[in-house]
C-alpha cells in the first residue's frame, strides 16, 4: 500500500507533460483567404464584380445607393450607356432621379462634343420620363438641366426647364442653372436665366445668390449690376454690403 502511495504521483508527473505536449502540437485552424477574380487595373471588371454583389443586397435602400454610385463611376469611366442601363435597376425614385444628376454630372467633365452631349442628354430625359412619382420626376429634370449648364448647354439648359409644368420647380431649375453659370464666371448666361422665373420671390432669390457668386470670383462690376435687379430693399442692401465686402474686407478692430 505504501509503494502504491508512491507510485500515483509519479504516474501523474509523467502523464501531464505528454498532455501538454499534445495540446501545445494540436494545429490551429486557418482562415481561408478570398482573392478577387479581378485585377486591380483592370476597372471593368471590378465594376462587374460591384454589380453582381449589388444584387445580393437585400435592403433596397442600400441596393439602390449602391447602383448609384456605380453608374456615377460607369459616367465617370466614359461608358454612359451603361450607366444609364442601371437606372432601370433601381427601385426608389428619388435615387433614380440622383443617380440621373450623377451621370449627368459625371458626364458633363469628359469634355465631350455637343453632339455627344445632345444624344447623351436625350438619354438622361427619356430615362427620365420613366420614373412614375411626380415631384422625384420633376427633380431629375431640374439635375437634367443643371448637368446641361455645367457642361455649358445652355439652350439645353434652358429648354429643359421650361418643359417643367410645376411652377416652384421650373423656378427653382432656372436657378440652379444661374448658379451654374455664374460659377463659371457667364454673366449674360446666368442673368438670361433668371429672367426665365416668373415669381418675383424666386427672381430675388436668384439674384442675390448669383451677385455673391460673382463677387466671390471678383466679377464685382458683375455683381453689382445683378444686385441692382433685386426689388426687396433690404435684401438689396445685404447684397451690395456683401460685395463691397468681398471687394475690400473689413480689418477687424480689436480693443487695447
Amino acid at each position: 500500500m505504501k509503494n502504491a502511495f508512491l507510485i500515483f504521483p509519479i504516474l501523474c508527473f509523467l502523464s501531464a507533460p505528454l498532455w501538454a505536449a499534445e495540446t501545445a502540437d494540436a494545429p490551429e485552424e486557418k482562415t481561408v483567404q478570398a482573392a478577387s477574380p479581378c485585377q486591380m487595373d483592370d476597372r471593368v471588371c471590378v465594376l462587374k464584380q460591384i454589380e453582381e454583389t449589388a444584387e445580393a443586397i437585400d435592403n433596397k435602400s442600400w441596393h439602390d445607393q449602391t447602383l448609384r454610385e456605380l453608374a456615377k463611376t460607369y459616367a465617370f469611366e466614359g461608358d454612359t450607356d451603361k450607366a444609364i442601363s442601371l437606372i432601370a435597376k433601381i427601385q426608389t425614385p428619388d435615387t433614380q432621379a440622383m443617380t440621373i444628376r450623377g451621370i449627368g454630372m459625371a458626364a458633363a467633365g469628359n469634355e465631350l462634343s455637343q453632339e455627344q452631349y445632345d444624344e447623351l442628354f436625350a438619354k438622361l430625359r427619356k430615362a427620365a420620363e420613366t420614373i412614375s412619382h411626380p415631384p422625384s420626376y420633376a427633380i431629375a429634370l431640374t439635375y437634367i438641366a443643371m448637368a446641361q449648364a455645367f457642361a455649358e448647354d445652355d439652350e439645353g439648359a434652358w429648354k429643359t426647364a421650361a418643359d417643367m409644368e410645376n411652377d416652384a420647380l421650373r423656378h427653382k431649375a432656372f436657378g440652379e442653372t444661374a448658379e451654374i453659370q455664374a460659377e463659371r464666371g457667364d454673366f449674360d448666361a446666368a442673368m438670361h436665366s433668371i429672367e426665365q422665373i416668373d415669381s418675383e420671390a424666386y427672381r430675388n432669390k436668384a439674384y442675390n445668390i448669383v451677385a455673391k457668386l460673382l463677387a466671390d470670383r471678383k466679377l464685382f462690376q458683375e455683381a453689382l449690376n445683378a444686385a441692382a435687379n433685386i426689388t426687396n430693399a433690404y435684401k438689396k442692401a445685404e447684397t451690395m454690403q456683401y460685395i463691397l465686402d468681398i471687394q475690400k474686407p473689413r480689418a477687424v478692430e480689436r480693443g487695447g
